[in-house]
């Protein structure tokens, strides 16, 4: 395998076979210059590589080719001092070759041997390179048995949620309703008929989206970043300079009175709900359900294929604190989805010791402070 950054020019012997856009939304320039902005930093590399190496009964091509982008923080570790991590969203994809993602030992090889290769262009102090792989496995046995075969470690959190629900698009409008549950749509038609009135806001809104917003992080006892990330997301995605890429903010109103945002994200084939707030009040009106419906049907009108729901438990388990979010989500239709989650390729001794810490972070984080925020 052959990586060298995609911003390299001049050398013909490193063309590629060809160049696919990302299917993912992590993995667009879009996104790596956002997270830019608020403390990563990124690179993109390209790379070729002879799938016979992997596949036995390979007898096509000698070359193909993929992009990959790549973001990396560093930051300070007690009695260690600065280190490095490297994280690649919903890559690494293989666009010619998605049989050898099927395959987890063969994909786990090719892993492991991107990750040697991108070593070059990583900090020296790089403690581990972490993936989430776009790998969509239909249930939870299957998911399993991809875990126990892929030859990575998993890492102790998952960074993207690897459950989701997928609305399939390309059906009709009719077909798309027909798909929900009946209760899904005599809520859409409710919210309609008790006057509530959505409307696409503009980045001057985020005080009405970030208020809710607060609202839902103290009854959910979620955490949230603070109001400039998501002002600067959508000041990014209404640009006129983001051709690929739109954000949008929808509002749910009653009688002038905010009770619900969500934002939503569009680029190629594939829209994303990427955050929700509600109110307290009204909650009767079924402001949310409203929303979607139309976040569906403009991200329908805008050529997207798939309408992504974005994280949900597990399982239809009623002990689940977010079961709720269960229940609401897979009601709209979608396919249900289980990815493998976030995995770590090590590549220092001091990993080990970044590990522990992780674990008692999360547990401060999701254990403790939300008994705290519960009470």
């Amino acid at each position: 395998m052959e990586l060298f950054l995609a911003t390299q020019e001049g050398d013909e012997n490193k063309a590629l076979p060809s160049v696919v856009s990302p299917s993912h939304f992590l993995q667009t320039d879009f996104w790596a210059s956002f997270k830019e902005a608020h403390g990563w930093k990124s690179l993109r590399v390209q790379g070729r590589y002879n799938p016979a190496t992997y596949l036995d009964t390979w007898t096509g091509l000698k070359t193909a080719g993929f992009t990959c982008s790549i973001l990396t923080r560093t930051f300070s570790l007690p009695l260690v001092g600065r280190v490095s991590l490297a994280y690649i969203p919903m890559g690494l994809e293989l666009p010619e070759n998605p049989e050898i993602m099927a395959e987890s030992k063969l994909y786990g090889k090719i892993l492991s041997d991107f990750s040697y290769n991108l070593r070059r262009f990583l900090n020296k102090n790089t403690l581990c390179i972490r993936f989430d792989i776009p790998i969509d496995l239909l249930s939870l046995e299957e998911r399993e048995a991809y875990r126990k075969t892929i030859p990575c470690r998993f890492a102790p959190d998952n960074i993207q949620p690897p459950d989701t629900v997928l609305v399939d698009l390309t059906a009709t409008e009719d077909e798309i309703l027909g798909r929900m549950k009946s209760k899904w749509r005599y809520n859409i038609r409710l919210a309609e008929k008790k006057g509530v009135e959505v409307r696409r806001g503009a980045a001057k809104d985020i005080e009405i989206f970030y208020d809710l917003y607060k609202t839902t992080s103290r009854r959910d006892g979620i955490a949230i970043h603070n109001k400039e990330y998501y002002l600067d997301l959508l000041e990014r995605g209404q640009s006129v300079a983001s051709k690929d890429t739109r954000v949008d903010l929808y509002i749910a109103s009653y009688q002038g009175e905010p009770l619900a945002a969500i934002i939503t994200l569009f680029a190629g084939v594939e829209a994303v709900y990427l955050y929700g707030a509600s109110s307290n009040s009204h909650r009767n009106l079924m402001p949310a359900y409203l929303l979607q419906w139309v976040a569906i049907k403009d991200a329908r009108a805008a050529g997207c294929k798939v309408y992504d729901m974005y994280g949900i438990p597990p399982t239809d388990d009623e002990g689940h604190p977010m079961h709720g979010l269960y229940r609401f989500k897979t009601g709209f239709g979608g396919k249900i989805v289980h990815r493998p989650g976030s995995l770590d390729i090590p590549l220092s001794p001091l990993y080990g010791f970044y590990v522990l810490g992780e674990r008692g972070r999360n547990f401060w984080y999701k254990r403790v402070k939300k008994l705290l925020v519960g009470r």
